[in-house]
């Protein structure tokens, strides 16, 4: 019977001591789970971030802050008068728009300025037509995939009324 005993306590020291370890490696392992778990939301959420910033936001929110997106814009003079296209040019390109061409129209008999946008985007052609505060009746969409640029800005005899030559 003491035999019994002596073996019976030795095997309760024995099991607590292997499950004390054995509890010590199940911490260690719930808490590298822990750790791997928060590695991958964060690399998750960084990814889903980063996709849903690059295909969801929209012209309009580009449009916001103009140095996201640059319109590509050309000058035409079509008045005739020397260096109101170079003036256009300057006044559009300190504020964002990339004049890509500047030069003179076919004609220099066109009464009315225009602005022609050149694809889908009319958002690019209101815009610039605010900057110089040409009204929006003023914008003709014609969309050819030919052309490499957004909108055509054609000078007409009314280019007193815009606001690169009024503000000066």
């Amino acid at each position: 019977m003491k035999f019994r005993l002596f073996l019976d306590n030795r095997r309760n020291k024995i099991s607590t001591s292997t499950l004390k370890v054995n509890q010590s490696k199940n911490l260690i392992l719930n808490i590298s789970i822990l750790v791997l778990i928060l590695i991958n939301s964060v690399l998750a959420y960084s990814v889903i971030n980063s996709v849903s910033a690059r295909y969801f936001n929209s012209d309009d929110e580009l449009l916001i802050d103009s140095t996201k997106v640059k319109i590509q814009a050309e000058v035409l003079n079509g008045c005739g008068v020397t260096d109101v296209a170079q003036k256009i040019t300057e006044y559009l390109r300190a504020h964002k728009v990339d004049v890509v061409n500047l030069g003179n129209y076919r004609s220099f008999e066109i009464e009315n300025s225009i602005i022609i946008c050149r694809n889908d985007k009319i958002k690019y052609a209101e815009k610039v037509a605010a900057i110089v505060g040409l009204d929006h009746s003023n914008i003709i969409q014609q969309t050819n995939p030919d052309y490499l640029l957004d909108v055509t800005f054609i000078l007409g005899k009314d280019y007193r009324n815009l606001k690169p030559i009024n503000q000066r």
